[in-house]
């Protein structure tokens, strides 16, 4: 039997009964009504067809299906909400993990949340004892898939990145064993589960410390897309300059002109200043009005806010849609990167992408936490994003080449690398732009040693 995966084997071809009966989950392929639904990622645009999907329900029956997909010469993969899905990383069969919904929060500072658990369930039960994790830039995103990655959001100038937060992880291994994994306990899984994806195995569970901060003050101020130039131009010595205690970004928006944009944004290009400031609010306002007067305000959605409104500042779309969306990251971004970018980006120059983002790194994000991990883009000082539409394979290759243009135009200013989370380590290439050489040898190390069958999907790029 050939197992490919671009295309699902039949039923037939292989009977997963035995595994059916071992769990508390269950079991759907190609030729069942729940598998397209269970398969379907937040991506639209990147088709996930497995040979069976597995519905798991505890950390046991990860295990089990594991296991399984060693014994039979199967590779596995994982998704939770899909928002990191890569088509090649789906396996053969793989493991959906939206069951494992546990959410404790201890009101001294830590939570405990399952794999399949999204940042939006977990906020509200912080926010009640006025605590907060380093979530991402949407709440609609699962917290394992993005602190594996290193968890990079709109408080990482503050607060870093969540991964250096983790007190542990439960996690089934490529071996099908499960592991409590703690800076002390297995540490050279605790440095590949942070920052390594999903490597070195599926995480069943995750604690981490939260943060104090029942509110905010931020959002974003919005502007006519002609007055980017100007707009940019301020904000770039503006950012430089900001304490760590803000954290801000820039985003060139074209929004479509549908019911649910806000009239201000819709139909049009418009250019955003993200800003979340985690000091005395008057300040953060005073800091924020140097933007609000460098040109007329077409939208303005900054203030004092309580924490369960995080996502008024990035604003990011929840439903799922079929985009391309590839980023890189930059070692600066002086006047000459701004006017190239605005040529191939900005107002007038015809661009199809939905938006452009620029976020400004640094502060605690630039400092190694108090332990070594996999995430290797300290230095980065600031991160490109683009998203273009693909509703179709000519629409997805003109996002493409755009952004390719985007992207050679900030050549001079380009790492060569990219977060884990932003583009996914699937192969060689894309493995050495998520990773330096050391941290992708002790990948290669780790999975040799808990995965030595290559069962995990998602472990091939270190065997590459």
């Amino acid at each position: 039997m050939t197992l490919t995966l671009d295309a699902p084997v039949v039923a037939s071809d292989v009977s997963f009964d035995s595994l059916r009966a071992r769990l508390t989950g269950s079991v759907h392929t190609p030729d069942e009504p729940e598998y397209d639904a269970l398969v379907s990622p937040w991506n639209l645009a990147v088709p996930m067809r497995p040979a069976a999907v597995v519905a798991v329900r505890t950390a046991e029956d990860v295990a089990e299906a594991v296991r399984f997909a060693g014994a039979h010469g199967f590779t596995a993969g994982v998704q939770a909400t899909g928002h990191g899905a890569e088509r090649s990383l789906a396996g053969h069969l793989l493991v959906m993990t939206r069951g494992l919904d546990e959410v404790t929060v201890h009101p001294e500072g830590w939570a405990r949340v399952g794999a399949g658990v999204k940042w939006s369930q977990l906020v509200p039960v912080a926010a009640a004892y006025g605590l907060a994790g380093v979530n991402g830039s949407t709440t609609d995103v699962g917290i394992v898939g993005y602190t594996t990655g290193g968890g990079v959001g709109p408080l990482a100038r503050t607060y870093g990145i969540n991964a250096d937060r983790v007190r542990a992880f439960e996690v089934v291994t490529g071996d099908g064993v499960f592991r409590r994994v703690t800076p002390t306990e297995y540490p050279d899984l605790y440095f590949a589960l942070r920052g390594g994806k999903g490597a070195a195995g599926i995480v069943t569970a995750l604690e981490f410390d939260l943060i104090h901060m029942p509110t905010f003050y931020g959002g974003a101020v919005y502007f006519d897309g002609a007055d980017a130039a100007e707009v940019i131009d301020r904000w770039r010595g503006w950012a430089d300059d900001l304490p760590e205690q803000g954290t801000t970004s820039f985003v060139i928006f074209q929004l479509p002109p549908l019911p649910e944009i806000p009239p201000p944004l819709a139909g049009r290009m418009s250019l955003g200043i993200r800003f979340l400031w985690t000091g005395e609010p008057e300040e953060g306002a005073r800091l924020l009005n140097q933007i609000r007067a460098v040109a007329p305000v077409i939208l303005d959605d900054a203030n004092l806010r309580p924490y369960t409104e995080i996502d008024h500042v990035h604003a990011d779309p929840v439903d799922p849609m079929p985009v391309v969306d590839p980023a890189i990251l930059l070692n600066g971004f002086p006047a000459e990167a701004a006017e190239k970018l605005l040529a191939v980006a900005g107002y007038g120059s015809g661009s199809p992408q939905v938006l452009v983002e620029v976020r400004h790194l640094g502060g605690a994000y630039a400092r190694e936490g108090a332990h070594p991990s996999a995430f290797s883009h300290r230095a980065a000082k600031f991160s490109v994003l683009t998203v273009a539409m693909a509703a179709d394979e000519e629409m997805a290759a003109g996002g493409l080449a755009h952004a390719d243009q985007v992207f050679t135009a900030l050549a001079d200013w380009d790492t060569g690398g990219v977060w884990p989370n932003f583009g996914i380590p699937h192969d060689a290439v894309s493995a050495r732009r998520c990773y330096d050489e050391a941290t992708l040898a002790r990948l290669r190390e780790v999975t040799a040693t808990y995965d030595p069958q290559g069962v995990l999907q998602a472990g091939a790029y270190t065997r590459a």
